[in-house]
C-alpha cells in the first residue's frame, strides 16, 4: 500500500477528537497498512490515522528504528505515574520544530489489536512519551497544547518562519 499525504498544521482535523474503531475488518487492516507505510516514509516514531486525515482511533508506533511496529486501536491511558519526565517532541504534521514536553514517566495503556482482542501495555521512557503524544492526538490535543503559552507562541513563530 502507498504512503498517504500527511495533514499539516494548522489543519483543524488535527484538533478534532477521533471516533472509536468499531469494525475489526479488512478496511481496518488496509488503513493500518497505509498508516504503517506512511510512518516509514515519514521516518516517524508514531503516527495516528488523524495524521493522514482519517478521524479514527488508530495509532502505529515504532519508537526504535527498524524495530517492530505496534498497532493500537482505541488506546486509552488507564494509569499514569505521578512521577514526571521530559522529552523532546515534535510532529510530522508540523515539521522542523520541536520542544521539550513534560509527561507522566510511566503509563499503562489499554487498547485492542487489529483482531479486536483487548490488550494492555506498560510503557516508560521514549515509548511511554510516544504513546501519550499519540493518544493526545486521538483526543484532539495537538502536542503544542502541552507547552506553556510562551513556549507555544515561540514554537508557532519558529514554524511560521519556515514558510
Amino acid at each position: 500500500m502507498p504512503a498517504r499525504p500527511l495533514v499539516r498544521f494548522p489543519d483543524p482535523r488535527l484538533r478534532a477528537p477521533c471516533a472509536p474503531v468499531t469494525a475489526f475488518d479488512e478496511d481496518l487492516r488496509a488503513l493500518a497498512q497505509d498508516l504503517t507505510d506512511t510512518l516509514d516514509a515519514a521516518m516517524a516514531a508514531g503516527l495516528t490515522a488523524a495524521h493522514i486525515g482519517v478521524a479514527r482511533r488508530l495509532v502505529v508506533l515504532r519508537p526504535e528504528p527498524g524495530g517492530p511496529a505496534t498497532l493500537y486501536c482505541n488506546p486509552e491511558i488507564v494509569e499514569a505515574s505521578p512521577e514526571r519526565s521530559e522529552a523532546r517532541e515534535g510532529s510530522v504534521s508540523m515539521p522542523g520544530v520541536s520542544e521539550v514536553v513534560e509527561r507522566a514517566a510511566r503509563v499503562r495503556v489499554r487498547y485492542r489489536d487489529l483482531d479486536g482482542t483487548e490488550r494492555e501495555e506498560e510503557a516508560e521512557g521514549f515509548r511511554g512519551a510516544c504513546l501519550q503524544h499519540e493518544i493526545d492526538q486521538l483526543d484532539g490535543i495537538f502536542w503544542i497544547e502541552r507547552l506553556s503559552r510562551l513556549r507555544r507562541e515561540r514554537t508557532l513563530k519558529r514554524y511560521a518562519k519556515q514558510g
